[in-house]
């Protein structure tokens, strides 16, 4: 009983991989378009590319998705609508 109460803290803590700078480049660059060849960017490309523009030395794709994630950025939908075809002369010019 006394261990668990007199329990010194972790002195383990991670250092942030991601600043606020870094981390904007991230969503920047995943609001962009993907590279040639790519019909969308992946969590893999992206990680990759953030060590090509030398923003950081490695990253792995799970710290992409758990920014992306904590942002709220889907890569994956890309938000679009349809017009019915019987409507479609409406906006044409």
């Amino acid at each position: 009983m006394d261990a668990a109460l007199s329990r010194q803290k972790s002195s383990q803590h991670k250092k942030r991989r991601l600043d606020g700078e870094k981390e904007a480049h991230l969503i920047a660059l995943a609001c962009s378009s993907p590279p040639e060849g790519h019909a969308r960017w992946t969590i893999r490309l992206l990680a990759d590319k953030m060590v090509e523009l030398e923003l950081v030395e490695s990253i792995s794709p799970e710290t992409v998705r758990q920014t992306l994630k904590k942002n709220d950025l889907k890569l994956w939908l890309n938000k679009s609508w349809v017009i019915p075809p019987e409507r479609e002369t409406m906006f044409r010019l």
